[in-house]
C-alpha cells in the first residue's frame, strides 16, 4: 500500500525559485526605470517653471504705461542659472507682440529645450 507524502518535489521547489528570481529581476529593472522617469521629469519641470516666471516678468513689464514702454520688455538673454540657460524674443513692434521664451537644460543624454511662446497686446 502506498502512503500520501505532503510537501513539494526538488522540481517544484526549482521552478518556483526561477519564477521567483525572473519577478525580482523584472521588478528591479523596472524600478531603476522608473527612478530616471522621475528625475528626467524633475528637470523638466523646473525649465517649465523658469520658462513660465521669465513670461510673467514680461508680462508685467508690458503693463506699463504706455504699454509695452518698459526697458524689461524686450528680448534678452542669454541668463544661466541653477544649470539652465534662459532666453527670450520679444519683437519690436506691433500691436500683437508673439513672446518665446527659450529654457535649455542638460540631460545625460545631452542638451534639451523647453519653449513657452504666447502673444501680448501692446
Amino acid at each position: 500500500m502506498r502512503h500520501a507524502r505532503g510537501g513539494f518535489t526538488v522540481i517544484e521547489v526549482m521552478v518556483a525559485i526561477v519564477v521567483l528570481t525572473i519577478g525580482i529581476i523584472a521588478l528591479a529593472g523596472s524600478s531603476s526605470l522608473i527612478t530616471r522617469m522621475i528625475g528626467r521629469g524633475k528637470v523638466e519641470t523646473r525649465a517649465a517653471q523658469a520658462a513660465a516666471r521669465r513670461m510673467e516678468v514680461l508680462r508685467l513689464a508690458a503693463d506699463s504705461r504706455p504699454r509695452c514702454s518698459d526697458s524689461e520688455f524686450g528680448s534678452g538673454g542669454p541668463v544661466v542659472s541653477g544649470g539652465m540657460t534662459e532666453s527670450w524674443q520679444v519683437p519690436g513692434t506691433g500691436k500683437v507682440r508673439q513672446v518665446r521664451v527659450t529654457v535649455t537644460y542638460l540631460t545625460v543624454r545631452g542638451p534639451r529645450t523647453a519653449v513657452l511662446e504666447t502673444r501680448i497686446v501692446c
